[in-house]
């Protein structure tokens, strides 16, 4: 069975700032390499094997496998660009190494690199790192959360909002056209209800900013847990109320939820009404 003696969540956490700061650099001067070298950065995002974009993200992921696999050598896997590995520790490492791919693309300051720790199913420590901005978000279940900007470190706090009809919502968007259609009658139900709507484009980042306040809310059908693993533990240790699908369950077109808790309770009632609460049809 191995090594079943878990690490504390604070230790973990340490590995997870660590790794994905080296990998958010790796990812934010391979762009910068592309950029100074003409390269075409397609908007055919990951169209084949050697798009630049699908480049980047293979050689982050790997970068941070390699770098796991030194510190952790027995932990397992589940990365985004198809790192699998089975543990015998307990521990799985989840990794995302570009979330927000689309504004890498772009070159719009909103993509990141995710990695999070889970100890027998349950996250307990995740890191979020703006690539872009060298914004780093952190959190160990029980400890809180903080981000560290500018070589300073802050703690996060959810907002104080009380009213869903003030509330600022950041929210997502499948590729898939059928779901997408399902998402914007959901979006035409929500916008009259609440203040406003923000489109971000990282959901890992936009997790991290229901965790300091920057919006109110947050709702995304069909993620992944790459997507959310580590922004979710941040939120929920900034003070949010969080609802997510279950590392292992299939997760297909489920909801993720974020949200102050002075509005959690009605903002979930407003995704009821909009069927929101359901998982998309496949």
């Amino acid at each position: 069975m191995g090594d079943r003696h878990h690490p504390l969540p604070t230790d973990l956490v340490e590995i997870c700032v660590s790794v994905a700061g080296e990998a958010a650099a790796l990812v934010a001067n391979r762009r910068a390499d592309l950029v100074s070298a003409g390269r075409r950065i397609s908007a055919e995002t990951k169209s084949s094997a050697v798009d630049p974009v699908t480049e980047v993200d293979r050689a982050a992921e790997e970068f941070v496998v390699s770098r796991l696999t030194q510190l952790r050598p027995n932990d397992g896997l589940l990365g985004e660009e198809g790192a699998r590995r089975e543990g015998a520790t307990g521990v799985e490492w989840v990794i995302d190494p570009i979330d927000g791919t689309v504004n890498f693309l772009y070159g719009l300051p909103t993509y990141a690199v995710s990695l999070a720790a889970a100890v027998d199913g349950d996250v307990v420590a995740g890191c979020v790192v703006n690539a872009a901005t060298g914004e780093s978000y952190r959190a160990a279940a029980g400890s809180g959360a903080s981000v560290v900007r500018e070589g300073r470190a802050h703690g996060l706090r959810v907002s104080a909002a009380e009213d869903v009809a003030h509330a600022l919502v950041a929210t997502g968007f499948s590729y898939d056209a059928t779901w997408r259609a399902a998402q914007a009658e959901i979006l035409a139900h929500l916008l009259p209800r609440v203040r406003d709507i923000r489109r971000m484009g990282s959901a890992a980042l936009d997790l991290c900013a229901v965790a300091e306040g920057r919006v109110d809310a947050y709702y995304e059908h069909g993620t992944h847990p790459w997507d959310w693993a580590a922004g979710a533990l941040i939120a929920a240790e900034a003070g949010a109320a969080v609802r997510h699908p279950s590392l292992r369950g299939s997760g297909v077109g489920e909801i993720v939820v974020a949200a102050a808790p002075g509005i959690s309770a009605d903002f979930h009632a407003q995704l009821d009404a909009a069927k929101a609460l359901d998982a998309l049809p496949q």
